[in-house]
């Protein structure tokens, strides 16, 4: 349970709006530099205000600190545990300086995104890189973990406990984000691809732990204009076309979360859903991992991991699939964005 040389543990996540009036600053936050009018921000902010104006995001990442420093005490780790988000309070900004002031020197950021992208990696990075990079503080980050056993243990799990519901000739759809197909085939490196890949993966490693061979990905929430290409299907889009194939009923995995926040509880949990029941389709939608005491536990074991190797250690590297265990840093030009040039945290 050594953690040296490291001194505290950062949970760096997206972040989301707790009430009404902080819906539309949020959306600032997030689509700050792209020219999107507010009239826009308040339209997408209906998917919010139906939901009280609440993301979920926030408490369940106030859970998953708690099984975190539940499972630190447990197991004798004794390290403090800090959170910062990108996009709201509390800020990663406002994390550093509570780090400065207790006296770190040396701290691993956990990032509550799986995958390798621009928007779901190297982001953070550049984000963690501006707040940090003035500081007495030395920062790493723990590795992608969408192909740790746990975490493709837990989807099965989920997904099986899905099936139970409707059936298990069920046509399972696993579900991610949506980005644009210049995004993904930057993600990894130039040509890469590795966003789309990563998920495929674990799909497919899903599917073969349950024993099911009617599969496929879909994707949600694309934000982007009409004339820009984003990867598809549409979830939705997708319903419709198994209806009309003949399926009966679906199980969603949501294997791009590792949260029901407002992707999740919205674009699946509502929309989906609703798609679903239109078409008379049998519906379920598998959990995510949130504050299961399994993820905290990962978690744990990827600090200690990374802390054995910076101690010049050869730690065991869990992974499965065809990938093997991600890099603890990042190559140069791994998930470029063309439209940004800010300095990354490697």
């Amino acid at each position: 349970m050594d953690a040296r040389p490291y001194d505290a543990l950062l949970l760096v996540s997206f972040g989301g709006p707790e009430k009404p009036e902080d819906v539309v600053p949020f959306l600032e936050n997030v689509t700050r530099g792209r020219g999107i009018p507010k009239e826009r921000l308040v339209e997408v902010g209906e998917h919010y205000f139906g939901f009280g104006g609440k993301s979920p995001i926030n408490g369940i990442n106030r859970e998953l600190l708690a099984a975190l420093r539940a499972d630190f005490a447990e197991q004798g780790v004794e390290l403090p545990i800090y959170w910062g988000n990108r996009n709201w309070d509390p800020y990663l900004a406002d994390a550093f300086e509570q780090m400065v002031a207790d006296g770190v020197e040396r701290v691993a950021c956990f990032m509550t995104s799986a995958y390798s992208s621009y928007s779901s990696c190297r982001q953070y990075r550049e984000d963690l890189f501006e707040v940090s990079h003035d500081l007495p503080i030395r920062v790493d980050r723990l590795r992608h973990h969408f192909n740790h056993p746990v975490f493709v243990e837990l989807f099965t799990e989920y997904a099986r406990d899905a099936l139970a519901q409707v059936g298990p000739d069920a046509h399972v759809v696993f579900v991610t984000h949506s980005v644009p197909e210049q995004m993904n085939e930057a993600s990894g490196g130039p040509g890469c691809g590795l966003y789309e890949r990563q998920h495929l993966s674990v799909a497919r490693m899903v599917s073969e732990a349950l024993g099911v061979t009617e599969w496929s990905l879909a994707y949600c929430s694309r934000s982007g204009p009409p004339s820009q290409p984003w990867l598809e299907p549409d979830i939705n889009d997708h319903l419709e076309e198994l209806a009309g194939k003949g399926v009966t009923s679906v199980v969603l995995v949501p294997i791009g979360f590792v949260a029901d926040h407002m992707e999740v509880v919205y674009d699946l949990d509502t929309e989906a859903k609703a798609t679903a029941e239109e078409l008379g389709l049998r519906f379920a939608r598998a959990a995510s991992p949130n504050a299961d005491p399994r993820y905290a536990a990962m978690i744990r074991d990827l600090l200690l991991e990374r802390a054995a190797a910076e101690r010049g250690e050869s730690p065991e590297r869990p992974a499965v699939g065809e990938f093997g265990p991600k890099a603890d840093t990042c190559a140069a030009d791994c998930c470029l964005n063309p439209r940004s040039q800010r300095p990354v945290l490697a």
